[in-house]
């Protein structure tokens, strides 16, 4: 199958549902099978309340751990510290290609803290921004071995910034406001 026929099934997704949900539930499979991933998860965060949680996680098989969650959780106030991916996620920067967790620069990646909440060994850490503020965090990943992201894999998340960064917004609009 072609790049633009992997595309064009992301695409194709996207123009099908127009319920944030059925997006997310249908887009992950898609995405980990065209980015060849074991896990894509989804995770969602109201930015004026800073509760957060994976709200869709796609896996491979079942040998690779699911980390969904089902409630929303207040960020701990350390995250930032430990964790200098979402740091950069809550300074809407671009996203971040991580090609091996155990040598990436330790200023990018914790890796102890990657290997305890994760376990995953190369990732993207795609920031779903709006307005200046971090609304989710797509994050397709690989276990097991490094991965060399291509430049095809970067225009595919790209587009999914674009696309899915609205979805979020909406979705946590109507859904986070009766968690707190």
């Amino acid at each position: 199958m072609s790049d633009l026929a992997l595309l064009e099934t992301i695409q194709s997704v996207l123009e099908k549902h127009f319920e944030p949900d059925a997006v997310f539930q249908a887009v992950l499979p898609q995405i980990g099978e065209v980015l060849k991933c074991d896990r894509c998860f989804l995770y969602l965060r109201n930015p004026q309340t800073h509760f957060g949680k994976v709200a869709y996680c796609w896996r491979r098989d079942h040998t690779i751990p699911d980390i969904a969650e089902y409630e929303w959780k207040l960020e701990p106030d350390l995250l930032r510290q430990e964790d200098p991916l979402f740091a950069a996620a809550l300074r809407t920067e671009a996203s971040i290609y991580i090609e091996d967790v155990e040598t990436a620069n330790p200023k990018v990646v914790n890796k102890e803290f990657e290997r305890e909440n994760f376990g995953h060994r190369a990732l993207i850490h795609a920031h779903l921004c709006q307005d200046g503020q971090l609304w989710g965090i797509l994050q397709p990943c690989v276990f097991g071995e490094k991965r060399i992201w291509s430049d095809f894999d970067r225009a595919v998340i790209t587009q999914l910034e674009s696309e899915l960064t609205p979805l979020v917004v909406s979705y946590i609009n109507v859904n986070s406001m009766s968690a707190f």
